[in-house]
Order: C-alpha cells, then structure tokens, then sequence
C-alpha cells in the first residue's frame, strides 16, 4: 500500500512539473544552456527545406541565430492580451528561410510571442522554403510566397492575413489588426 502512494505521489510531482508553464525567461535559459552545453559545429548549418517543428530551429545547428534574435525582441506588452484572446481558433503557417536574415530575426520573435502568452507552438505549422521559394513544392505552390518570412493566419480554412517579410508596426500589433479584423495590408500588397 505504501508503494502504491509513494508511485501515485511521484507520478503526480512529475505530471505537475510537466505542465508547468514556462516564463520567457526560462525559455531563454533553457535555450543559453542548451548552447553552452554543445560542441561547436565545424561547418555551417544546412539550409532546410521542407516541414519541422520549432525544436529543430532550437537545434545546435541554428540555435545561434534563434537565441538572439529570441532575446532581441522586446514584447509589444499592451498587444499581447489582444493577441492571445485573437488566436483562438486560428492556424498559423510560417513560410521561412533558415538562409535569410528576415526569418532568422522575425521566427524566434514570434515565438518569443506565443511563449507569453502560453499558446503551443506545436501549433504552428513551419514550412522551411528554397531561396527561390519554389521548394517544397507541394507546400509552397499556390500560397503566393514571395518573400520569408510569410506568417499566414486561417481561420476555418478561410485566410484572416499574413504578415509578410517584416511589420509594418511591430509583429504584435501587425498580428492583432489581422486577427480582430481591422484594415491590414501586408508590406508588399497592392
């Protein structure tokens, strides 16, 4: 009997401690260890091209350029409760180039973002194009991708907006305007 409490009991500390939300700032600790803790790469890292979660952009081979750019980005704070009660219900694709500056300075802010807010970014579909933006083919052919980063909100399949290449404001607010409906156009629409 007294197993049976003492398991339930670890179970229990370890299923709280699983789902305990983590700060900014322990996502910034996290991902400095992270770096600390691996060798250098004797090369530069591969470009990708296809469909990865965002643990792949944390990995050792881009966690350099993540990192930063994570610490970089100052929060918009007033946008942000707007920002989470807007992303209910609504998909995000990323369209980004682990080769361009853009993506590498706009992706780990976003994220930086949805940590604030507590929004799973295993949510976020991230598609990681060519430098000519025509590959993956079967993810990029008829999404009308011509600069990366491209954030693109849907909401019941029905496109909302996309933030495109870099804010017209700042990502927050650019992302709210899209997401409560108010008149947005994105840096390079007609």
């Amino acid at each position: 009997m007294k197993i049976k409490i003492i398991a339930l009991a670890a179970l229990t500390v370890l299923l709280t401690a699983c789902n305990e939300h983590k700060t900014v700032e322990q996502v910034t600790e996290d991902l400095e260890e992270k770096v600390a803790t691996e060798a250098p790469l004797e090369e530069e890292a591969p470009i990708l091209i296809g469909e990865f979660k965002r643990d792949t952009l944390e990995s050792r081979a881009y966690n350099k350029w993540f990192i930063q750019s994570y610490k970089d980005h100052t929060l918009d704070t007033e946008s942000l409760p707007a920002l989470k009660k807007g992303l209910t219900d609504v998909r995000v694709t990323v369209f980004m180039g682990t080769w361009c500056e853009d993506s590498q300075r706009e992706v780990p802010a976003f994220f930086k973002m949805l940590d604030e807010i507590d929004y799973d970014s295993d949510l976020i579909h991230i598609v990681t194009v060519s430098e000519d933006k025509t590959e993956p083919a079967e993810l990029v052919s008829h999404k009308e991708i011509t600069n990366v980063p491209t954030f693109i909100f849907t909401k019941d399949g029905k496109e909302l907006g996309r933030v495109v290449e870099y804010p017209l404001e700042s990502l927050e607010k650019d992302m709210v305007k899209i997401l409560s409906g108010q008149e947005y156009k994105h840096a390079y629409a007609e």
